[in-house]
């Protein structure tokens, strides 16, 4: 099961969402981490070295950073861009509870993809 890191700013009705579906569902926020001051490269390598994929609405930074890690040959266990623009909540944590149930952490080693999928 995949385990997720919500970026500080990321909206906590997904994050409430996703949990009223599964509980048991591993998703914390940077917050209850002691990540609300830490910069992007910081939570990308806090989630890494946790072994969590960072969901973010951040499409103009966090994207930059995570590819810089890569290209210097530091791994991110999975970035999810999520727009909210024209997507139904409903649809979004759909696509997180999917990726969380049926896929494993090791399938979003050094990946950035944007949600909602469809």
């Amino acid at each position: 099961m995949v385990r997720f890191l919500a970026n500080e700013n990321f909206n906590h009705n997904l994050v409430r969402g996703v949990l009223r579906r599964r509980p048991e569902l591993d998703i914390i926020r940077a917050q209850d981490a002691g990540l609300a001051s830490v910069d992007d490269p910081g939570v990308l390598a806090w989630a890494a070295k946790e072994g969590r994929a960072v969901l973010s609405h951040d499409v103009n930074t966090m994207p930059r950073f995570a590819i810089a890690r890569i290209e210097r040959g530091e791994a991110i266990s999975g970035l999810f861009i999520v727009h909210q623009e024209g997507a139904a909540l409903s649809t979004i944590i759909e696509d997180l509870l999917m990726i969380a149930e049926y896929s494993e952490a090791s399938d979003w080693m050094n990946q950035i993809r944007y949600l909602p999928l469809r």
